[in-house]
């Protein structure tokens, strides 16, 4: 092995992506893959749709070391509003914590100081009027997602963050529900079709 692999090599694990029972899938990196999944879904509904923001669908390095990608991202974006997309921490047996979130279930919305009132009541608002099923995150402090870049870059930016049910992450087994992220990627879209500019100069003011 040491003739292949040098002290500092990155390496990881071989593991193939695994369709389960129903929507159920298996696989490694989903955090955040799954994530990636979301904007897809999410732009293929905006492709059939008519809205006034303009959208950037950043897709992040470096979040599990500092957070950095987003840092860069958002100064060079200069976004109005943004929502991180990211896995939650999901309901797994053997583990009886009231912060995870169960799969199946649709996504998960953060509540707490890195999220903007009015971004998450627009999004609960999106999510009841559609029938898209969601359930509350509490984020104390700060989230650990690209959302607190977001929101302390610059002057600031309205955050919110949306959450997918994830099992077993951090491992190369990780399982996620296809149908999470569908409705995860569909409320992302019907969301943006409600941002205009007035909902925007409204978020100064809440």
């Amino acid at each position: 092995m040491r003739e292949l692999v040098n002290v500092g090599d990155a390496v990881t694990l071989a593991r193939k992506f695994y369709n389960l029972q129903g929507e159920f899938i298996a696989g490694k990196a989903f955090d955040d893959r799954a994530g990636v999944a979301v904007i897809h879904e999410c732009l293929l509904h905006l492709a059939k749709m008519k809205h006034q923001a303009d959208v950037y669908a950043v897709a992040t390095v470096q979040e599990e070391v500092g957070l950095r990608g987003a840092t860069t991202a958002t100064y060079g974006i200069v976004p109005d509003a943004g929502v991180a997309i990211d896995v939650g921490f999901g309901e797994q047996q053997g583990c009886d914590d009231p912060r995870l979130i169960a799969l199946d279930k649709g996504p998960g919305l953060d509540i707490g100081p890195n999220i903007h009132p009015k971004m998450l009541e627009a999004l609960r608002k999106v999510a009841s009027d559609n029938n898209i099923p969601y359930q509350t995150v509490v984020s104390p402090g700060r989230s650990g997602t690209d959302a607190w870049p977001m929101q302390v870059t610059g002057a600031g930016v309205p955050t919110a963050i949306v959450s997918i049910p994830n099992r077993y992450m951090h491992s190369s087994v990780e399982v996620c529900n296809a149908n999470d992220i569908k409705r995860a990627g569909r409320l992302l879209a019907l969301f943006i079709l409600t941002v205009d500019r007035s909902f925007v100069e409204g978020l100064a003011c809440y």
